[in-house]
């Protein structure tokens, strides 16, 4: 089995995202914990964007971090040797590949984005660099445009070439069929890099290392341009134990990341986030929780321990009997039958009353409150 890469780009395209601006303590703790939990490779951003980005490259650059870095460029020359002044030696140069992109940047001159695309290349092998290449729009480029793009970036020396979703349009069946035609004409690797804009970014993403591709995008949270991108936490969580890879990524430190990048783009975590959200391991409903208690497989897909998780039981509109019995018995409380069903009844009304479930204080003065009324 290939192993795949994962090819952070929380701190590029991550940042993108409208309304998120990290600042240099920020990027330096995000690249550090990425590179601790054992993520391969780091886009830390785009160097040609001024002095203010490439101080903060530099300074992750100086780090000295096991990750491989790398550096986002247009297939302009002055961009790479920005990412060249950083101290990147990996660079990824994008072109666009789509008529439409090409008709809104080069006026529809195709010879222009080859000749670019080589001019760069081939200046950036002769610095010594590791060069990606990125299609940009590759899931509306014309088959044969884009592989005549790829297979002539791959002679003149780029060693892997992005498969761009660009406006997330892709399903996972259609970025199977064109994944698994560029894996089986080239040499060199193929990149994942899927964009949300219809919810199926991770799914993209999979179905693109299913066909073949080594390497993968992701940003933490899913934090990204317009919809976002695929989830670091998603597709790592889904390639262990959908395709059973085994990335070496420390998943038990996945909520901590996600905490950390929510605060510094200054947007929560839903609680029903897949794999980090806090609802991810909680169980309210009778059916769920009670099955929960018998055997967590049965209403879990792997144990939260994994995630650096906990099961929580929590009770509110949805509860039973079984869950309720058993959230008291922690607390030393026993009630027969009678009395488990006049609190669970107040439970129910008071759930609906906050609109969410009940804490552990408020459960607990509700029997209380049952209990003084049956005394009375």
């Amino acid at each position: 089995m290939n192993q795949v890469l994962i090819n952070d780009t929380t701190l590029r395209d991550g940042e993108q995202a409208a309304g998120v601006a990290f600042n240099l303590e920020e990027k330096i703790a995000i690249a550090k914990f990425l590179n601790a939990i054992g993520v391969q490779e780091i886009e830390v951003g785009t160097p040609a964007m001024g002095k203010t980005e490439q101080q903060a490259i530099a300074t992750i650059t100086n780090l000295d971090l096991s990750a491989h870095l790398l550096g986002w460029n247009r297939a302009v020359i002055s961009d790479i040797q920005a990412s060249i002044a950083c101290g990147l030696q990996r660079v990824h140069i994008s072109v666009p590949v789509s008529t439409i992109q090409i008709a809104a940047k080069f006026q529809g001159q195709w010879q222009v984005v080859f000749q670019k695309l080589q001019d760069s290349i081939s200046f950036a092998v002769d610095q010594g660099l590791f060069v990606s290449v990125g299609g940009e729009d590759s899931s509306r480029a014309e088959e044969s445009f884009l592989l005549d793009v790829v297979l002539a970036a791959q002679e003149w020396g780029a060693s892997r070439f992005r498969f761009c979703d660009t406006v997330g349009i892709l399903d996972p069946f259609t970025t199977h069929t064109q994944v698994k035609q560029l894996v089986t004409s080239l040499s060199i690797p193929i990149e994942m890099h899927t964009h949300n804009d219809f919810g199926l970014a991770t799914a993209n993403a999979l179905a693109g290392i299913k066909a073949g591709a080594l390497s993968v995008n992701t940003t933490v949270n899913g934090l990204g341009e317009r919809a976002g991108n695929a989830a670091l936490e998603e597709v790592v969580m889904a390639l262990k134990h959908i395709y059973h890879y085994d990335l070496e990524i420390d998943t038990r430190r996945l909520p901590e990341i996600s905490q950390l990048v929510a605060s510094a783009s200054g947007y929560d975590v839903p609680p029903w986030k897949a794999i980090v959200g806090e609802n991810t391991f909680a169980h309210e409903s009778g059916i769920h929780a009670h099955g929960v208690l018998q055997n967590p497989h049965t209403y879990e897909p792997f144990a939260p321990e994994e995630v650096g998780r906990e099961r929580r039981l929590v009770v509110g509109k949805h509860s039973g009997r079984h869950l309720l019995s058993s959230v008291l018995q922690q607390h030393g409380i026993i009630l027969n039958h009678e009395e488990t069903q006049s609190v669970l009844d107040a439970v129910r009304q008071e759930s609906v009353q906050k609109k969410r479930s009940l804490t552990s204080q408020e459960l607990l003065s509700l029997v209380q409150v049952q209990q003084h009324s049956r005394a009375c």
